[in-house]
């Protein structure tokens, strides 16, 4: 007799294997399509279904049995909230497996798991350009000799140099000013 035929081992313990399937199921609700091997799509599509069924029941202790499997407070609520009132609808078949070929590495037959909701529509953020804006760069010219670069560097930094000395002189002149100006409000130099 071959008791146990149910469970696909996948090479792992019963503690690594239901980890690991933990984390793939709580990253297949976070982005909603995931990408693996054949064998581990199939286990996790059996554990996602579970876990929006307990979803759309949502009574405490639900969340409770949710809670035990994915450990993630947050993710635990949007399960609820936004995931499962969507299936609402549905009896079953909450998610699909797609087969994608075979990895070049090791020759593992590859699939993608994903829920059959529709993805949220991206919101543009303000502020930013979009991608066909882009300034346009100066060509260059292989005419510019590297010495006379050296010369526009030592002109900029003169050039620097005196807007420093500029600033520094307007600087002193306000400092003046205002002693002139405490000078004549000074109230022992008007008696």
């Amino acid at each position: 007799m071959r008791h146990g035929r149910k469970v696909k081992k996948l090479g792992r313990t019963k503690s690594h294997r239901k980890a690991m399937l933990a984390n793939m199921a709580a990253s297949l609700f976070m982005y909603r399509i995931i990408k693996t091997t054949e064998a581990k799509a199939k286990e996790v599509r059996k554990l996602a279904e579970k876990l929006i069924t307990l979803a759309k029941r949502g009574d405490l202790h639900a969340h409770r049995q949710v809670y035990d499997v994915i450990r993630d407070r947050k993710l635990v609520k949007k399960i609820f909230d936004e995931i499962a009132p969507k299936f609402n609808d549905r009896e079953g078949g909450y998610t699909r497996v797609v087969k994608l070929g075979i990895r070049k590495g090791d020759g593992a037959p590859l699939s993608v798991v994903e829920l059959l909701i529709e993805k949220p529509p991206k919101e543009e953020k303000k502020g930013k350009k979009e991608k066909g804006a882009k300034k346009a760069k100066p060509e260059k010219t292989g005419e510019a000799k590297p010495k006379e670069k050296k010369k526009e560097k030592v002109e900029a930094k003169a050039g620097q140099v005196e807007e420093e000395e500029k600033t520094e002189e307007k600087a002193e002149e306000v400092r003046e000013g205002e002693e002139t100006d405490s000078k004549k409000t000074d109230p022992e130099e008007t008696k």
